[in-house]
This record gives C-alpha cells, structure tokens and sequence, in this order.
C-alpha cells in the first residue's frame, strides 16, 4: 500500500485511476526523473572543481556537509531544485493528460 505522499503526488499526477501497480511504477519513474532534473540544475551552477568536490561529499553521504556546501556554493539551490522539479511535475502531467 502506498505512503500518503505516494498517494498525494499519484493524485496530482493524474494517475489516481491507474491500477496500483501501474501507479507505483509511474510515480517511482517520476521521481527519479524529478530528483535527477533537481540535482542536474544545481549541478550546471557549479565549476567542474566544484562538482567533484560535491561528488565527494555526496558519496560520503554527511547531510550537513551537503547542505553546507550547497548554501555556501549555490545560493538560492532549494529555489533551482523547486523550480527544475515544477517543471518535470508539468512536462509529466501535460504528458498523461494528453490525448493521443
């Protein structure tokens, strides 16, 4: 059974309707897609030396430093990351609301 954010964003999707198996698998694909598009348009702010220096911390995995390097290096990142995901949420919902 899914969580209740899995079911609110199924909802706001447009795939409510779906079988539930199908739902989870649409909603886990758009998730992916909507972390990878965040994390790409902060990625694109910072120098290469930068982004090894991020890919380091992320592979450690220390949540602080992360988020201490990002206010430090991308100011603004939450609002970057927001809007790239706005923008995969509408390119998704365009795409299964439409007719084909």
């Amino acid at each position: 059974m899914p969580d209740d954010g899995t079911q609110v964003l199924a909802e706001r999707l447009g795939l409510a309707e779906l079988p539930e198996d199908v739902r989870a698998e649409l909603t886990e694909a758009f998730a992916e897609v909507a972390l990878k598009a965040a994390a790409a348009a902060i990625l694109e702010k910072l120098s290469e030396g930068k982004r090894a220096e991020f890919a380091d911390l992320a592979e450690a995995g220390d949540a602080a430093k992360i988020q201490a390097f990002l206010d430090r290096e991308v100011p603004g990142h939450e609002a970057l990351a927001g809007a790239a995901v706005r923008a995969e949420f509408a390119a998704f919902s365009s795409a299964v609301t439409s007719p084909t």
